[in-house]
């Protein structure tokens, strides 16, 4: 199995910045891509930033320019910078990761427990 363990979350006002850190452990084989969702009240969640193995990003479009994703693969571990952030941004935010394991030799994805991010004034 593996555990995702999320950290950064936090009150914020407008304009000010986070940063949000998931480290990944257990029988981990391979991390072919880690993430960050985001689930705002009343809403479905939605992929924020995505890496994959070879540091390929993907954003949605409303955090471009503004959030940073990168990667330790020493430490399993990934980040995202958030940076301007404005009210729109108040979420649970939650890490994925998408992982083979060593035992069970399986691939499926795994998720962290959420962290919450409010921007407030």
């Amino acid at each position: 199995q593996v555990q995702l363990v999320e950290s950064g979350g936090g009150l914020v006002q407008p304009g000010g910045s986070l940063r949000l850190s998931c480290a990944a452990s257990g029988s981990i084989l391979s991390i072919y891509s880690m993430g960050w969702y985001r689930q705002a009240p009343g809403k479905q969640r939605e992929l924020v930033a995505a890496i994959n193995s070879e540091a390929g990003t993907k954003y949605a479009d409303s955090v471009k320019g503004r959030f940073t994703i990168s990667k330790d693969n020493a430490k399993n571990t990934v980040y995202l910078q958030m940076n301007s952030l404005n009210p729109e941004d108040t979420a649970v935010y939650y890490c994925n990761a998408d992982v083979r394991t060593l035992v069970p030799p399986v691939r499926r994805d795994y998720w962290g427990q959420g962290t919450q991010v409010t921007v407030s004034s």
